[in-house]
């Protein structure tokens, strides 16, 4: 008895000491990414904050000696160069955003009930024919795309870069809504029948309720994917029409750019998703939790 308490003694002190050295790497790795990722952050505020349109960047130094709002109060008041029309850009970058988002949720939630809920024949070849899509890169397609605009009257039409976003978003919405959709019970679906319940009230009253964490990862990714696009919009928006992040792409044209001005309307660009990532986020932590418990 004394000999195999003996024997497992090195054995503990050897797990002990893995997972403690599993815990001391994971903590260093974790340091490095945060600030790997804040560094250019942390940049943009640098040069936000300096009163001297951004030279303090190329200056070495760690914080400006005399930080100024001015690159803010000019982004607002809209003095400075490239940023006459920045609160139009921003109302139109929030409407293909917000439109891009709401519209791909829409579709992506009907498709994958559709396709999964009410057990379609065909319905796994319609998703994977839409996943095929991807392998043909967006950029070579803005040509044929931009002429289809044209030809159906939508050229310098918000509208036509909404119907890009959506395109390019909802096939990885129905996988994903597909997949979690997997974890919901169908003897819910049927007890719901068998009370009465049509296919809209199933789709309604259960399937949305339930699929309220994989939505939220569906509209966040959607919002990104709209916000973060300068290639649609730059093709087929006018300069009134386009968004901020084309906007911004202007700094590396010009050799005397406002720079802190610039990074203050990219800080400010920066709001709206992470206000609505804040929001959703208790909904992404649920479906996670559900799926390792699930597992």
């Amino acid at each position: 008895m004394s000999t195999a308490l003996a024997l497992r003694q090195p054995v503990r002190r050897r797990y002990r000491l893995r997972g403690i050295l599993t815990e001391t790497g994971s903590i260093f790795l974790g340091v490095v990414i945060l600030i790997w990722s804040l560094v250019p952050v942390y940049n943009m505020l640098l040069i936000a904050l300096d009163p001297e349109e951004g030279e303090i960047e190329f200056d070495g130094n760690l914080w400006p000696p005399e930080p100024s709002l001015e690159g803010f109060r000019a982004v607002v008041t809209q003095e400075a160069r490239y940023l006459e029309h920045f609160w139009h850009q921003f109302g139109n970058s929030l409407y293909i955003g917000l439109l891009t988002m709401v519209l791909t949720v829409l579709i992506g939630s009907l498709a994958s009930f559709a396709v999964s809920r009410m057990q379609l024949s065909k319905g796994s070849l319609l998703t994977n024919a839409a996943l095929l899509t991807y392998a043909i890169p967006a950029s070579f397609l803005i040509v044929p795309y931009f002429r289809i605009m044209h030809s159906y009257g939508l050229s310098d039409n918000v509208w036509s870069v909404i119907a890009a976003q959506v395109t390019f978003a909802t096939p990885f919405a129905i996988l994903i809504l597909q997949l979690y959709g997997s974890l919901v019970p169908f003897e819910l679906d049927d007890a719901a029948r068998v009370d009465g319940a049509s296919a809209p009230q199933v789709y309604l009253r259960i399937y949305l309720p339930l699929m309220t964490p994989a939505l939220a990862v569906v509209a966040i990714y959607a919002l990104l994917l709209a916000w973060n696009d300068y290639l649609y919009a730059a093709v087929l928006l006018a300069v009134r029409n386009m968004t901020v992040a084309v906007t911004q792409g202007q700094l590396f044209s010009d050799t005397d750019a406002p720079w802190n001005a610039m990074m203050a309307a990219g800080i400010i660009y920066v709001l709206p998703p992470i206000a609505v990532l804040f929001t959703l986020r208790r909904y992404v932590v649920a479906g996670l939790a559900m799926a390792y418990v699930t597992e």
